[in-house]
């Protein structure tokens, strides 16, 4: 556990050191607040004390940033080299994509705590349901935990970081959009099993405030199977190096 902590401070520092986690931190507080405040649904169009627009563009905002911190965290490993001294040294491969996992996880949850003067403020102005707002934040962990593991897996494939932030959006392109509407083209058992799929689906109802035991499996389903999609990926890397 102590080998997985220091790997998961040295990629998150990683990510100060390059830019990436202030790029990342300003362009998501700025389209969050500008589509929560400012445009649209917001919240004073809305008249309602909710963060429901928040966490609608927080949905699509991190589906297309996440890919973009994950691409980089093996595929430049492998192209660079380093990966071969890393696994040299007394680490496991899950220790590594554990320690990679985790960093990239810290960033989002410090992303969305940077959000909480939102909550902050709207409690404020009107009578805020803070059941629904601690089960949507859940809800935007939950689904960042899904694609950065899809993320991880996609970085271990290749040493191309644009092929894999491409693979990544491609394969969550399935459970963030297309089974949601194939889920409503279908009927019986296909639609169900298509709504079952979708990240909307589950994401949806946990927003609501509705922890429920199906959309937990679901979510953690993912993440458990990316990891160890990426450690298999790691595991060949080893034998044939």
């Amino acid at each position: 556990m102590n080998t997985i902590w220091i790997l998961t401070k040295r990629e998150f520092r990683s990510f100060f050191d390059s830019l990436i986690a202030y790029i990342l931190l300003v362009l998501f507080l700025g389209i969050s607040g500008f589509f929560t405040w400012l445009f649209g649904s917001d919240v004073f169009l809305v008249g309602q004390a909710s963060l429901r627009a928040f966490f609608m563009i927080a949905y699509w905002t991190l589906f297309f940033f996440i890919p973009a911190l994950t691409m980089r965290l093996l595929a430049e490993e492998i192209r660079t080299g380093t990966i071969e001294l890393l696994l040299t040294r007394p680490i496991s491969d899950r220790q590594i994509v554990l320690g990679k996992f985790l960093s990239t996880f810290l960033l989002i949850l410090v992303a969305l705590l940077f959000t909480v003067p939102y909550v902050i403020t709207i409690a404020s102005i009107g009578n805020l349901d803070l059941g629904a707002v601690i089960c949507g934040y859940a809800g935007l962990l939950l689904m960042s935990g899904a694609y950065i593991s899809i993320g991880l897996w996609a970085s271990s494939i290749t040493r191309n970081q644009i092929v894999a932030y491409l693979a990544a959006l491609f394969v969550g392109l399935f459970f963030h959009l297309l089974f949601d509407m194939l889920a409503s083209s279908f009927t019986g058992l296909a639609g169900q099993l298509f709504s079952g799929l979708s990240m909307r689906t589950h994401f949806d109802s946990i927003s609501r405030g509705v922890l429920d035991s199906g959309d937990l499996v679901y979510f953690f389903s993912l993440i458990v199977l990316g990891i160890f999609l990426s450690e298999v990926s790691l595991s060949k890397r080893t034998l044939t190096s």
